[in-house]
């Protein structure tokens, strides 16, 4: 039996007159463009559809000219590897022209543009990312990917091995695309191949294997793919700290995001797999280059100390003004989610649950008490400027923090009133 033609024709995305102008203007005068990649993938698969990349046969300046020409303004955002950009009403499209590889080193490739779908295709790296959808919406597939698409298999076009050699980066990209749209256990060639090159990881820019690995824990659930990347050792080539670790405590975070209603965070996954050392969080920081943003959100996770068995709501309440609240609510989240996960039939475990449910909702609605005293009140009672300012301040700071925050500033200068005198 004939399988029924696929066709994309009567998506909405596809239906937008922008999209419709470019394929109408690329596809003029000899030229040929079609849909490409992940557009016509998501759209089978039944997923949202973000970003509409074009494939086409004309050369970058020939898209850039008749692009002018329309009065459609062209980026030149990568026309080195034939990339141009197209933006209509704000709306970008990515314009690409067919491209061969003539000379790879597993992290750069050297192209020849082209007008041959099939080589266009076969230089891609899985099936599934390899479709096309012409200037009437159907679909045209040139390795095989629809039927992976069908079954939800993610798959190499062509020998694994010499797919992976061409750019390491694709190992991660096997287990990135395996997260989002794979099920049951991962293609056993692509296993195989991600294994035997996984060495080749560290000839990576750190930026690259970052921003791939961030994608891939912003998976809706990556517990499979970390698992198996675990199996094959490539989990231990990215981040080593996982190693005696372990990521058992991810396949919580996910249930507990998806009941919660928390939104998925990759760096609250990353602390969920990884130990909560100060110094080994900051080497690893540095090791993959995170912005001073993430470095920052994991650094206070990591110096945010566990909570005590039993802690009253005064004793977190000084916990949260001596860390803050941040790292304290990546503490609770984690502790909540694994509490939950025990929790069934296990009283003891319920118990832990409900409070740290009560102690996330605390930290999250936490507002930092000011300290009513500053470093100019300690000299104009008669403290000489220098380091003993500094050590009265710390010692008023925490007598008030030790009665729960609630001497006034009146109270707190009689306090230090009596210091000076009592120093003389």
């Amino acid at each position: 039996m004939t399988a029924t033609p696929k066709s994309v024709a009567g998506e909405a995305w596809f239906q937008d007159p922008a999209l419709t102008r470019v394929l109408a203007l690329l596809n003029a005068d000899g030229g040929e463009a079609r849909v490409a990649g992940g557009a016509v993938r998501n759209a089978l698969m039944g997923l949202p559809v973000a970003d509409v990349d074009i494939a086409t046969t004309l050369l970058p300046q020939k898209v850039v000219e008749r692009a002018n020409a329309a009065g459609i303004k062209a980026v030149p955002t990568g026309i080195e590897h034939g990339t141009v950009t197209l933006v209509i009403d704000g709306h970008p499209f990515e314009v690409t022209t067919l491209r061969r590889d003539i000379e790879t080193d597993g992290r750069h490739a050297k192209v020849a543009f082209g007008t041959d779908w099939q080589a266009d295709a076969e230089r891609r790296d899985l099936t599934i990312n390899a479709l096309y959808a012409d200037k009437d919406g159907a679909v045209i597939d040139l390795v095989e990917g629809l039927p992976d698409i069908e079954s939800r298999t993610v798959r190499f076009i062509g020998d694994a091995s010499q797919r992976i050699a061409e750019d390491y980066l694709r190992i991660l990209r096997f287990f990135r695309f395996f997260a989002y749209y794979g099920v049951g256990r991962p293609d056993a060639d692509g296993l195989r191949a991600s294994a035997r090159a996984k060495e080749k990881l560290s000839t990576l820019s750190a930026e690259r294997i970052w921003a791939e690995t961030k994608k891939l824990l912003s998976a809706p659930d990556p517990s499979r793919a970390l698992l198996w990347m675990r199996q094959v050792g490539v989990l231990t080539e990215i981040l080593p700290e996982t190693e005696k670790w372990g990521i058992d405590a991810i396949h919580g975070l996910v249930a507990a995001e998806q009941a919660l209603g928390w939104k998925p965070d990759p760096m609250l996954r990353l602390a969920s797999i990884v130990p909560p050392d100060a110094a080994r969080i900051d080497a690893m920081a540095k090791r993959l280059r995170m912005s001073n943003a993430e470095t920052g959100q994991m650094a206070g996770w990591a110096a945010t100390p566990s909570l005590p068995d039993e802690v009253t709501d005064v004793g977190f309440d000084r916990l949260l003004y001596r860390h803050g609240p941040a790292g304290m609510v990546m503490r609770l989240k984690i502790a909540l989610a694994g509490a939950r996960g025990g929790a069934d039939g296990d009283p003891i475990a319920m118990r832990k649950s409900a409070r740290f449910s009560v102690l996330l909702k605390r930290a999250e609605g936490y507002s930092k008490p000011v300290f009513p005293l500053s470093g100019a009140d300690i000299v104009s009672a008669g403290v000489p400027a220098g380091k003993r300012v500094g050590e009265i301040l710390k010692l008023l700071e925490d007598f008030w923090v030790e009665r729960n925050f609630a001497l006034d500033r009146a109270a707190l200068s009689a306090r230090l009133d009596a210091m000076v005198r009592n120093s003389l």
